[in-house]
C-alpha cells in the first residue's frame, strides 16, 4: 500500500490566499513553553523543568478556507435540494468521505477556461471510466504548479453549474480541485462580470450546490501522482460545528 498525501501545508501568511483571508502561526518554543507550563504548575520553577523547557505550541489565525479543506453546502447558500436547510460540516455524512477516486486532467485548459459537461464526458472516454455513485473525482485544473505564488488566485480551470451538476447527478457528492476555488478564478470572473453585468457566472460551480446537495474539496496537491483510478480517496474533515468548511488531510491510498 502506498499513501499519496493530496494536501498543502498551512502556513504562516502564504501568498495564495487573499489579502482578506489571512493565515497568521504564532509559534511558541520550548523557552517559551515553560513560562506556560508553569501558569499550571504555579510552585514549580526552571529546575523542575527537563533542561528548563517546556512544551511548544501554536496559536493559529485562519478561516476554515484555509489550506485544503472541504466546502459544506452552507459554504454556498443557506439552502440546498431545492429548499432544504443546508448541512454544515458537521452535518455531512462520513461514509462519503472515504471512496473510489477518480482524476480527470484538466491542465491543458488555459487559466479561466469553465468546463464543460462534455468536457467530462471526453475525459471519460480517454480514461476508459465511467463514473458511479459516491465516486470521489478530483480535478487537475492546470494551477498547482503555481503554488506558493501570488499567481496561484488566477491559475487554473474551473468547473461551473454545468459540469458540476453533471457531476452530481451521476450519484457524485464529493468532488475536488487543485486550484484555489472550485469555480473559475474569482478575478477572472469579476473581470468577465465587468463586461457583461451577466450574474450567471458568479459563482456557479459553487450555486449549483444550491440546487443538489454536494461536497467539494479546494486546493489540493499532487494530483499528477495519481493515475486516473484505482485508488481510494480519504477527506475526513475537522468537526467544526455550524461551520461552512472543515480542513482535511486528504490522501490517495494506492493498492
Amino acid at each position: 500500500m502506498e499513501i499519496i498525501d493530496l494536501s498543502i501545508a498551512i502556513e504562516d501568511r502564504t501568498p495564495n490566499d487573499p489579502p482578506s483571508m489571512p493565515t497568521e502561526i504564532d509559534y511558541w518554543d520550548h523557552i517559551k513553553g515553560a513560562e506556560h507550563i508553569k501558569t499550571f504548575f504555579p510552585t514549580a520553577t526552571n529546575d523542575d523543568l527537563p533542561k528548563g523547557l517546556g512544551w511548544a505550541i501554536e496559536y493559529v489565525k485562519l478561516t476554515t478556507h484555509s489550506g485544503t479543506h472541504l466546502d459544506a453546502p452552507w459554504h454556498y447558500h443557506p439552502t440546498m435540494n431545492n429548499g432544504e436547510k443546508a448541512k454544515t460540516i458537521d452535518e455531512m455524512p462520513l461514509e462519503w468521505c472515504i471512496s473510489d477516486g477518480v482524476m480527470l486532467n484538466f491542465s491543458h485548459f488555459p487559466a479561466g477556461y469553465i468546463v464543460t459537461a462534455k468536457d467530462i464526458e471526453k475525459e471519460l472516454d480517454r480514461i476508459s471510466y465511467k463514473l458511479k455513485p459516491l465516486d470521489i473525482v478530483l480535478i487537475q485544473s492546470g494551477a498547482q504548479k503555481y503554488y506558493g505564488s501570488k499567481e496561484y488566485l488566477v491559475k487554473g480551470c474551473g468547473m461551473g453549474r454545468e459540469a458540476t451538476l453533471f457531476l452530481l447527478n451521476q450519484g457524485i457528492k464529493i468532488v475536488g480541485t487543485d486550484a484555489w476555488s472550485w469555480d473559475s478564478p474569482l478575478p477572472l470572473v469579476a473581470e468577465k462580470f465587468r463586461e457583461t453585468h451577466d450574474k450567471s457566472i458568479i459563482w456557479e460551480g459553487h450555486f449549483a450546490g444550491i440546487e443538489k446537495e454536494y461536497y467539494h474539496l479546494e486546493k489540493l496537491t499532487n494530483l499528477d501522482k495519481l493515475p486516473a483510478f484505482g485508488f481510494t480517496v480519504s477527506c475526513l474533515p475537522v468537526k467544526i460545528k455550524k461551520a461552512s468548511a472543515g480542513w482535511t488531510r486528504t490522501i490517495a491510498i494506492m493498492p
